[in-house]
């Protein structure tokens, strides 16, 4: 869904069938403090912590 354009009526008739978890990404990944948090995880080892998945809630694809 990143090439959502909340603007665009067609591109609500497929966010219309869009899945909850696709909004909730596109919400969380422009949230500026997921975005600082997961910059500085990916600057320390280059991987996220246990901890930075429980506090943002994700689980990243192997």
């Amino acid at each position: 869904m990143s090439d959502f354009d909340w603007r665009s009526p067609e591109t609500y008739q497929q966010a219309k069938s869009g899945d909850i978890t696709d909004f909730a990404w596109e919400c969380l990944r422009r949230n500026p403090s997921y975005q600082a948090d997961y910059r500085d995880a990916l600057s320390k080892d280059g991987q996220v912590t246990p901890e930075f998945r429980r506090r943002w809630g994700v689980c990243f694809r192997s």
